[in-house]
């Protein structure tokens, strides 16, 4: 399976702009530029993207592992904040909130490390990344 998304971008790095456009179309001629990405400006950036990424990729895996383990989650929530200092990612951290019917504590928090260290996008990416969890009665 191969995915894929372009982008473009015309201009100088500081005062051009861009559009990023994903195979499913989800994203679609989508904003970005030296404003979105280094202040506030509207549209995306690539690190947004990529939290995003993580939070998905680490949740689906997360409901994996539960699975695995004989629980079926009714909701998993999961933030994924992601540091950029001095033009470089050092760590997303995933901050995940879940309701799975059965589960202790300790049994969740060891699935989640589990879905932390193992899911693709954790794998690869060439940062820290940390994890806190909270079960919802």
């Amino acid at each position: 399976m191969k995915r894929h998304a372009t982008a473009v971008w015309n201009g100088s790095g500081k005062e051009g702009n861009g559009t990023v456009t994903t195979q499913s179309g989800t994203l679609s001629n989508t904003q970005y530029s030296y404003k979105s990405r280094f202040e506030e400006g509207t549209g995306t950036n690539p690190e947004e993207l990529i939290a995003a990424a993580h939070a998905g990729c680490f949740t689906m895996k997360l409901s994996f592992v539960l699975g695995e383990a004989g629980f079926t989650p009714e909701s998993l929530e999961t933030t994924s904040n992601i540091n950029f200092e001095n033009g470089v990612l050092t760590e997303s951290h995933l901050v995940v909130k879940g309701k799975v019917p059965g589960i202790s504590k300790e049994k969740f928090d060891e699935c989640v490390k589990n879905a932390e260290e193992n899911c693709p996008i954790s794998k690869a990416l060439n940062m820290k990344i940390s994890s806190e969890a909270t079960l919802e009665g």
